[in-house]
């Protein structure tokens, strides 16, 4: 295992490095803690020929950059306090009423103006230096929310081409957390789009959004539907009865803080798989609709954009302090937030 660490520019004064994991089957993740944000994700494919497979930036300034902050797809970044949308930004807990700001329409979405994804986090290697170890203070009342919390992202590479994710976080007074990673993939190295892309889900169930794109409790079956994926389908075969692509929150059948297999999506003509397994008790799948065309990895390409990559977004319920039967939404003083995700790659 190869590890190297640089520069990576200056925020607000702030040092902001990137680190490189590589390991022995020539995999490579480069991680910066500005947004705690996967920037590069190196991978082969069948052939042995190497690619990025993931949205991000070669330059920091480019996370700055007009045409990125307008579309505000956070790529690669941890989403925090809160991701997903949170119904007019509103919630209640013990009784009183809290509200964030509505930067998502009339909601609150991932965690506000100045979530995670904007923050400078401390770094250090970890693991033996296999991994990343990113920590945060948020304080009470920062974009709304109750209590100070404490987290702690772990990225760690393995020799078996598994990508962890490890998140941990504490509280002094109860607070809505669920984080995760926005990382955008694309298993062909952005050679094509995703539409090629074989993708199963095991999930009967996602959750009804409303007319504000945010869900409030009711569930909806697959069986019969574009968004039934438990047997593994063509992305464009499933785009041609819904034009604006996936951004379903699919409910997983195993308990909250149960490693378990999830997804798995495979590019035939790379010959490149992701396998996804999380504890987490669901996941938003985005293909990606909404992506900027004009967005690069650098100004040579390769060009993001509509339906050029898709998200895993494994997390508690979006709006979960608003559903009553979501679990683990809030973390108390007593409890410790924990969450797992592996992103398991081969070829």
């Amino acid at each position: 295992m190869k590890v190297s660490s640089s520069s990576f520019g200056e925020v607000d004064g702030q040092t902001i490095s990137i680190f490189k994991l590589q390991n022995d089957q020539g995999m490579v993740v480069s991680i910066t803690n500005y947004g705690a944000t996967i920037t590069s994700l190196v991978v082969p494919d069948a052939t042995g020929q190497l690619a990025d497979v993931v949205c991000g930036f070669d330059k920091l300034e480019d996370y700055f950059s007009e045409d990125y902050l307008n579309n505000a797809p956070y790529f690669g970044c941890t989403v925090g306090r809160y991701a997903g949308r949170i119904k007019d930004g509103e919630y209640t807990i013990n009784g009183q009423v809290y509200k964030g700001c509505q930067n998502n329409g009339s909601n609150h979405l991932h965690g506000g103006k100045l979530g995670f994804d904007k923050k400078v986090w401390e770094p250090k290697l970890v693991d033996s230096g296999t991994g990343v170890e990113m920590r945060l203070s948020s304080p009470a009342g920062e974009e709304g929310y109750p209590g100070e919390v404490d987290i702690t992202v772990t990225f760690t590479l393995t020799q078996d081409n598994q990508l962890k994710i490890r998140y941990q976080g504490t509280t002094d007074r109860e607070t809505p957390l669920s984080l995760t990673n926005h990382s955008y993939f694309n298993l062909s190295g952005f050679e094509a789009d995703i539409t090629g892309h074989v993708a199963q889900v095991d999930s009967e169930y996602y959750l009804l959004p409303d007319a504000t794109n945010v869900p409030v409790g009711e569930r909806a079956s697959v069986e019969g539907t574009p968004a039934d994926l438990r047997n593994g389908v063509a992305l464009g075969t499933c785009f041609v009865d819904m034009p604006t692509g996936f951004e379903h929150y699919y409910v997983f059948r195993h308990r909250l803080g149960v490693l378990s297999p999830v997804a798995r999506f495979a590019d035939p003509i790379s010959g490149r798989t992701l396998e996804v397994s999380t504890t987490e008790p669901g996941m938003l799948f985005y293909t990606g609709y909404y992506t900027a065309d004009s967005l690069k990895r650098n100004e040579g390409g390769p060009q993001f954009g509509r339906f050029k990559a898709f998200c895993c977004e494994t997390s508690r319920y979006p709006n979960g302090p608003n559903i009553a039967d979501a679990p683990g939404s809030t973390t108390k003083p007593a409890e410790v937030y924990s969450s797992e995700t592996i992103f398991r790659f081969s070829w």
